[in-house]
């Protein structure tokens, strides 16, 4: 069994990326498997808090000891949160496959605001995005940067680019879904996912023109420096 955790920013177009891989026959996808882990050792406080909780194990080293002892089926591709990342220990980051997903904050911080008002750096979770992608230089672990703009721009090629550095084949299926909600989804779905739900593919990327206002803009320009050294380091298509 390979294990491979979509590491990302909030907002990305994760769920979307989620919902490529269970078009494959060879995958098994797990919507945020350290939700629970999270919202119990966090002061955040989000929509539906209490029902996750109750939803899921909120121990996250027993969630992810318990994916890794599946032997099927070929592939486990976990929909991660890298602010999920919290009180946890991370040894397992070296027997799985890793990718950095990655998105411009200031669309992250415009989205995110419209569910929660007033995001923090823990929220956005830029920076925990760099230390994750040092941790794993040091482990030695396989990853991969990916932006999403690059994902969205160029679907197929970043795809059979991103298949041929996991050693998988592609699949042609990855690049389409049934619209609306799917078995997968975690019970979060309704708060998050409206958007996502209405689409059968990855939308063409379009650039827009984005209005800040000045606590959103003081969160942007912390967040910038870490994300300009996340793209040093991405995929190139």
């Amino acid at each position: 069994m390979q294990l491979i955790n979509l590491w990302s920013s909030p907002r990305n177009v994760s769920t979307a990326f989620m919902y490529s891989f269970a078009q494959r026959a060879d995958t098994l996808v797990i919507d945020e498997p350290l939700y629970a882990h999270y919202l119990s050792r966090s002061t955040a406080e989000h929509p539906g808090k209490d029902k996750i909780i109750a939803s899921q194990e909120t121990d996250g080293n027993k969630v992810m000891q318990k994916i890794l002892s599946r032997t099927s089926p070929e592939i486990i591709f976990c929909k991660q949160m890298t602010h999920h990342l919290i009180q946890l220990n991370t040894d397992f980051l070296s027997n799985s496959k890793n990718l950095v997903f990655i998105r411009d904050p200031k669309a992250i911080i415009h989205s995110y605001s419209k569910v929660i008002s007033n995001p923090t750096m823990e929220d956005i979770g830029i920076k925990m995005q760099l230390d994750l992608l040092n941790e794993l230089k040091n482990r030695k672990a396989d990853y991969v940067v990916i932006d999403s703009s690059d994902l969205l721009s160029f679907p197929s090629a970043s795809l059979k680019k991103l298949c041929k550095m996991l050693a998988i084949p592609f699949d042609e299926h990855m690049l389409y879904w049934d619209k609306g909600p799917r078995n997968e989804d975690g019970i979060w779905a309704k708060y998050w996912y409206a958007n996502v739900h209405q689409s059968t593919g990855f939308s063409p990327y379009e650039e827009k023109e984005i209005k800040l206002n000045a606590a959103q803009l003081k969160l942007y320009n912390t967040c910038i420096p870490y994300y300009n050294e996340l793209t040093n380091h991405k995929l190139t298509i």
